[in-house]
Parts: structure tokens; C-alpha cells; sequence
């Protein structure tokens, strides 16, 4: 128990990191290392506890972030609405589904889902080199991408617990925005995926119940990571803005990269 503790801890510091830097919140990060964890001790439900908790972690995270990222006005309110609210439906649409969907299923479609992510974001323009940028505050979004686009993004971040920063940062990058910023904008909106998947999966019944479980949210696991990722939030959004652009987009691909290795590697043992 210690060791999983220990292993919570570090890997919430790391996230605490990518929430500021990338904007995300728990997801990419943590549905790996918790799928592992719980498949190593409980071992029942390991991939829908993972995203489940991995919601309930992101609500605190990205709130957290938000409110740093605030301050220091990178948070564009053309972006935000109202593309927010079509996430947070898109949210409520997923959650349902992911509780209905085998363990499995999740796994392969979350090892896809970044694969096509990866590919895309390499072979169009627009995110590495951020060819179409028209200024700090971007070419603001279309109803089309705020609606059908702004559901999309809710259901499948919150069917796959990872907060959505995956769409929308590419999404944001190619309207013009910096890098910086692209990362600032995701974490608000990951809010009301993670508040509305963390809602409907804490009110699903498990297969088998474990101390400290509400539903697939294990809040101990959560409370563990929770401590690694606070302060290294605090710590961390000093640096925000300091990246150069090119390197910081370079960094989130390479990070998408590491957790898609660390995915297939678990679905193979």
C-alpha cells in the first residue's frame, strides 16, 4: 500500500505539471498509472475506476488551474462561450455511455482515440507550426464548431475520462491561439466534463464495493494523486509563457506519445 501511495504521489506531481502546461487535468496521466494500481490490488472494474476517478480528480485540478490562469488573462471569453456549454452536454451523453461499455472496449478506444490525436496533430498544419495564427486572442470559433464540435469534445472526454484538453487544445491552436493560452483554455473547459462524469459515475454500481469507493470513484486513490498535483499547480504556473511556442507544442505531442506507449503496454500483459 505504501508503494501504490508513493507511486499516487509522484504521478499526481506529474499531472499537477501537465494540468498547467497542457491543460491536462488528470486524464492522460492518470487513467494509466490508476488502471495499473487498482488492477495490481482490487483488480475488478481497473479501466472504468480509472477514468472514473480521473474525472473526480480533474474537477479539483482544472478548478485550481482556472482560477490561476485567470489571473494572469489568459482565458479568452470569445472561446470559452459557447462552446462551455455544449462540452458540458456532450459530457452528461458520454459518462452514460461509458458506464454501459466493457472494460475492455474502453481501453482499445482510448489507445486509439490518441493515436488518431497524435497523427492529426503531426500531419496538419496548424499545430506545430501554428501557420494560421491570427494574434494573441485567435480567430474566434464558428457556430458549427461550438455546437457539433463543443458536444463531440464533451462526449468523448468524458466516455474516456480525459477532460477533453486532447480536442480542444489542436482545436484552439489552429483558431490562432499561442500555445500558452490553447493550454490555459482547456482546463475550464474540462470542468463540466469532469463535474458531469464524476456525477453519473459515482452513482453507478460497481460489481463489487471497496473501502473508500463512491461508485467507480476511488477517493483515496484520488485524495493521493490530489496531493502530488496541488502544489506542483502552484509551483508550476510560474513558468507558464516562458516556453517558446514551437517547443511547447513539441512537449505536449511528445508527452501524448509516452502515455499512448504506457496504454499499449498494459493492454498487453
Amino acid at each position: 500500500m505504501l508503494v501504490s501511495f508513493l507511486v499516487l504521489l509522484g504521478f499526481g506531481c506529474l499531472t499537477g505539471v501537465t494540468t498547467v502546461l497542457f491543460g491536462f487535468g488528470g486524464g492522460f496521466i492518470i487513467v494509466p498509472v490508476v488502471f495499473a494500481v487498482v488492477a495490481a490490488t482490487t483488480g475488478a472494474d481497473a479501466m472504468h475506476t480509472a477514468v472514473a476517478t480521473s474525472t473526480a480528480v480533474m474537477i479539483v485540478n482544472a478548478s485550481s488551474a482556472t482560477i490561476a490562469q485567470a489571473r494572469s488573462g489568459r482565458l479568452h471569453g470569445d472561446q470559452l462561450h459557447p462552446l462551455i456549454e455544449f462540452i458540458a452536454l456532450g459530457a452528461v451523453i458520454g459518462a452514460v455511455a461509458a458506464n454501459w461499455a466493457p472494460d475492455s472496449v474502453l481501453h482499445v478506444l482510448f489507445i486509439v482515440y490518441l493515436a488518431i490525436t497524435i497523427v492529426d496533430s503531426i500531419a496538419r498544419s496548424g499545430f506545430l507550426d501554428n501557420a494560421r495564427r491570427q494574434g494573441s486572442g485567435g480567430k474566434p470559433l464558428g457556430r458549427v464548431a461550438s455546437t457539433l464540435g463543443g458536444m463531440g469534445i464533451g462526449a468523448v472526454a468524458s466516455f474516456l475520462g480525459v477532460g477533453g484538453s486532447v480536442m480542444t487544445v489542436p482545436l484552439l491552436r489552429r483558431r490562432g491561439l499561442p500555445m500558452a493560452d490553447a493550454a490555459a483554455m482547456a482546463n475550464p473547459l474540462s470542468i463540466p466534463v469532469a463535474v458531469a462524469g464524476t456525477a453519473v459515475y459515482a452513482l453507478a454500481t460497481p460489481a463489487a464495493a471497496y473501502p473508500g469507493q463512491l461508485g467507480h470513484v476511488n477517493f483515496v486513490v484520488a485524495a493521493a494523486l490530489l496531493c502530488g498535483s496541488l502544489p506542483t499547480i502552484a509551483l508550476t504556473k510560474r513558468v507558464v509563457g516562458k516556453i517558446p511556442d514551437r517547443i511547447h507544442a513539441i512537449a505536449y505531442l511528445v508527452l501524448l506519445v509516452i502515455v499512448l506507449i504506457a496504454m499499449i503496454a498494459t493492454a498487453l500483459r
